[in-house]
């Protein structure tokens, strides 16, 4: 392994990525959540770049460096045009006390207000922080670059239990506590979320197996748990119908008729959209040959559904991990690396 504290001969630095040279573009944009293109932006319009490049051509990111840029991505994520951004992130920059190593870019400077572009997250993931700065600054490309990294990096569950449902759940809290700011943030998170998810859900061959039928309650607008859902289903090579938001009882009672499904997932975001009475209405309807004939599993998912014991023929997961859990059980074996 080359020695990082210095040159390893005339050639020059020991290698473009040593640590003595700090990290690459594309390192220091998923650390912040803004995509590459922006960073080098800001480099080329307002002098936000590196001290030190590598070879003359490479831009290799320093802690003080990276310093300047989480300061930049605050102030702009706060509504600073991004000229008067630049100038601010430069002269605090000048006054910065010395950084931490490299490895720990993020730990580089003080810690400043609003680490996740102002938004209530908590003790959370990185990956969930640079979601949210991404989100707030209402950066497209960067979102969907860091959302497929998630899920290929931690898989479906993961993904959604500890980065995406908590950066949605930090925008809405936003949302309500701040008028009519911040819809746009929701609006958009949203639909990338929903796009990485469904990316995820794409239908396999046919499948002889019974399907699991997924639909919101009457009134209940929310769909986004219900297609993390399909995507972790589609993960185990179960087949899935998924129809939507709002479905009137009558449509999904004829879509478990006409489809004679091995689950149902009915999802109610709020007590006031359980429909307990088509719960109990379709975990009693059976279908299927006469001496034969079977019931659907009726999984009671979101936390509309809480405060009363589940009806015989119903269950209620706790959440993404179990239901998909008790689902595979129903067609014989447990899903794999998944458990309740």
């Amino acid at each position: 392994m080359p020695d990082p504290s210095g040159p390893s001969g005339p050639s020059g630095p020991s290698g473009p990525s040593g640590p003595s040279h700090g990290i690459t573009t594309g390192a220091v944009a998923r650390r912040l959540g803004v995509s590459p293109t922006t960073v080098r932006s800001w480099d080329q319009r307002y002098g936000i770049g590196p001290a030190v490049r590598a070879d003359g051509r490479h831009r290799r990111w320093s802690p003080a460096d990276v310093a300047m840029l989480e300061e930049m991505c605050r102030l702009t994520a706060s509504g600073v045009p991004p000229a008067e951004a630049a100038r601010a992130a430069r002269a605090a920059q000048a006054v910065l006390p010395g950084a931490a190593p490299p490895e720990e870019p993020r730990e580089t400077a003080p810690r400043r207000a609003g680490p996740g572009g102002g938004l209530p997250l908590g003790d959370v993931r990185q990956e969930c922080r640079g979601l949210a700065r991404a989100a707030v600054r209402l950066d497209g490309p960067a979102m969907e670059v860091l959302l497929r990294q998630v899920l290929a990096e931690h898989g479906l569950v993961t993904a959604w239990e500890e980065i995406m449902a908590p950066t949605l759940h930090a925008v809405g809290r936003k949302w309500e506590s701040s008028g009519d700011r911040y819809v746009e943030v929701e609006h958009l998170l949203s639909w990338h979320v929903s796009t990485a998810l469904r990316r995820g859900a794409v239908a396999g061959p046919a499948s002889p197996l019974a399907p699991v039928v997924l639909a919101c309650v009457p009134g209940e607008q929310h769909t986004l748990p219900l297609e993390a859902l399909a995507a972790g289903l589609a993960e185990q090579g179960l087949p899935t119908r998924m129809f939507g938001a709002a479905v009137p009882a009558e449509a999904i009672d004829a879509a478990v008729r006409r489809s004679g499904p091995a689950a149902v997932v009915l999802w109610s975001q709020a007590r006031s959209t359980a429909h307990h009475a088509l719960a109990r209405h379709l975990a009693g309807t059976s279908f299927g040959v006469r001496g034969a004939r079977t019931a659907p599993l009726v999984l009671l998912a979101g936390p509309g559904w809480l405060g009363r014991t589940p009806a015989p023929g119903t269950a209620r997961p706790t959440g993404l991990r179990e239901a998909i859990a008790v689902i595979s059980r129903l067609y014989g074996e447990p899903a794999g690396g998944v458990t309740a």
